[in-house]
């Protein structure tokens, strides 16, 4: 009864939510600062005031509401559910990338088992294959982390990049900026050169003068870019500068276009506990969030969405170890954090290298701090490396929480976990005709609102069983294998009479008697229930 009653208000809320009009337009705009609370807003504001800029930020003017981000079965979401939720209206579970999740004991509304696994199609997939849109990413992670790929791949697994990396490339997208060069693979490159994808690597200059008209892919760094107050301005681009080209690119498209920017580190640097790195990932946002308003106003038909996936760390201006707090000065609060130079990252990657009797002075000189021998004595007793997994950096000792924890201490800022939180995020729209989405509402609500603005004529479940149905449904009756030589990439072989199809796991690529083609979407393999998920009108290759 409290399942049913939960649901009845969800389907309620969704439907009070859509009773008004959204006109569609030619261009949808989704914007994401991952791991982003309020608090973090309030702080760069305040971090600009104390520094002699405007109070006010880019995104102020079209803050419309508060939402709502979960998962299936927790009110606290990781970000790959919660990305996904937006991309594709179906509420999963931690580590699930597009993808229906497993019931389980804990979900807060009925789960349909008898789509577990099915690849959910996401608003990006819908935009290429339904209205014939140009389509990108525009990411400071690695290409195919939790949120580029909640819009753009599908699995069980966010940490699976063999399967994820493959399906973003074979999306045959319009763009795609970022990060994780060290994750393409040889058949990616193949696949670019046969479908006449531009590969920029490392070439900044070479990204922002590319004045072609094919697919472009532009990536920096083995795995994500450096965070922007570490980043190199004549090698490295800024995510403003990376939407800013997409958005040229992409608005050359007739049909139009839809777009994901996501500053992918403001979580990174959350999850530290670093908050001056926190501050300036979110206001490297806000810049990417000016060029992307400047664009949509002039056009006159675009839609812009921005909302974080999800809270992080409980961040608040003001801790207990600062009393008196209603009569600390803006200097008390902001003088020492806008004198920090290089994230606590950085300042490792200096201070590794550092002499032991220069670490006082390097310290000093990157930060204005005056460290005490104890702290001198607790960095070298650190672990003497970046801790490999950007969650963990605020709890486990290594040299980057000692310097966190060193930069803290001299600030009056307050985390209460180095995790994710579920409390609302802000959310805000654009909308040329005052069709925005306003109030309080879901993460469900958004990805609704995003399909309706981009008039899709096929809700996005419908697309999913045209696109994602079982082989075995598929080509029932006939004779197929699936060939596991490969265990990272099954092939499934169907044969009728003379005819023989090969369709690869995690590719739109399949060869009918030796001949490739493209099928026109990614296919999924689910090694849980051994079954290929791929489009239905394939059958009538054969």
């Amino acid at each position: 009864m409290k399942k049913f009653g939960m649901l009845f208000y969800l389907l309620l809320t969704v439907s009070l939510a859509f009773a008004q009009e959204v006109r569609p337009v030619k261009n949808v705009i989704m914007m994401i600062p991952d791991g982003t609370s309020i608090g973090v807003y309030s702080a760069a504001r305040w971090f600009n005031f104390y520094n002699g800029k405007s109070d006010k930020l880019h995104i102020d003017p079209y803050l419309t509401g508060t939402l709502t981000t979960f998962s299936s079965n927790a009110p606290i979401g990781d970000s790959a559910p919660t990305g996904s939720c937006y991309a594709t209206g179906v509420l999963q579970q931690t580590g699930n990338v597009a993808i229906h999740p497993e019931v389980s004991d804990n979900d807060l509304f009925p789960v349909d088992a008898s789509r577990t696994y099915q690849p959910a199609a996401t608003i990006l997939e819908a935009s290429k294959i339904e209205k014939k849109k140009a389509v990108g990413l525009v990411v400071t992670c690695e290409f195919p982390h939790a949120t580029p790929a909640d819009f753009s791949a599908h699995h069980y697994n966010r940490g699976n990049y063999k399967a994820l990396a493959p399906q973003i490339a074979y999306q045959n997208l319009d763009v795609m900026f970022g990060g994780g060069n060290g994750i393409l693979t040889d058949d990616i490159k193949e696949h670019f050169a046969h479908n006449g994808t531009t590969l920029i690597q490392d070439n900044k200059e070479a990204l922002l003068n590319y004045n072609g008209k094919g697919k472009v892919w532009a990536l920096f760094g083995n795995r994500g870019l450096p965070y922007n107050i570490d980043r190199n301005p004549d090698t490295t681009p800024s995510l403003a500068e990376m939407t800013g080209k997409a958005l040229e690119i992409l608005s050359t498209n007739e049909n139009g276009f839809f777009m994901m920017v996501e500053g992918s580190q403001v979580d990174w640097a959350a999850h530290a506990n670093d908050a001056a790195t926190m501050i300036d990932e979110f206001l490297a946002f806000d810049e990417a969030v000016g060029k992307v308003m400047e664009f949509a106003e002039k056009d006159g038909n675009t839609v812009v969405v921005i909302a974080a996936d999800h809270g992080n760390s409980g961040f608040t201006i003001g801790s207990r170890d600062c009393p008196g707090y209603d009569k600390l000065s803006i200097e008390q609060l902001f003088g020492a954090v806008s004198k920090y130079k290089l994230s606590a990252n950085g300042l490792e990657s200096v201070l590794v290298k550092t002499k032991p009797e220069n670490i006082k002075s390097v310290f000093k000189q990157y930060t204005d701090i005056d460290i005490t021998d104890e702290e001198l004595q607790t960095l070298l007793a650190s672990k003497n490396y970046k801790e490999a997994d950007y969650m963990k950096v605020a709890s486990s000792n290594n040299l980057a929480h000692n310097i966190v924890n060193i930069l803290n201490s001299r600030t009056c800022f307050g985390f209460t976990t180095g995790g994710h939180t579920g409390e609302e995020v802000l959310l805000s729209c654009y909308h040329p005709q005052g069709d925005v989405l306003r109030g309080h509402v879901k993460n469900t609500d958004l990805n609704q609102y995003l399909q309706k603005a981009t008039g899709l004529q096929m809700p996005l479940q419908e697309l999913s069983d045209n696109i994602f149905a079982k082989h075995t449904d598929v080509f029932a009756g006939l004779k197929y294998s699936i060939d596991k030589a490969n265990a990272d990439f099954p092939v499934l072989r169907i044969k009728k009479g003379k005819n023989t199809l090969e369709v690869k796991a995690f590719s739109s690529v399949a060869r009918l008697n030796g001949k490739p083609f493209d099928i026109g979407s990614v296919t999924v393999y689910i090694d849980k229930n051994d079954t290929f998920y791929l489009p239905s009108a394939l059958a009538k290759k054969l």
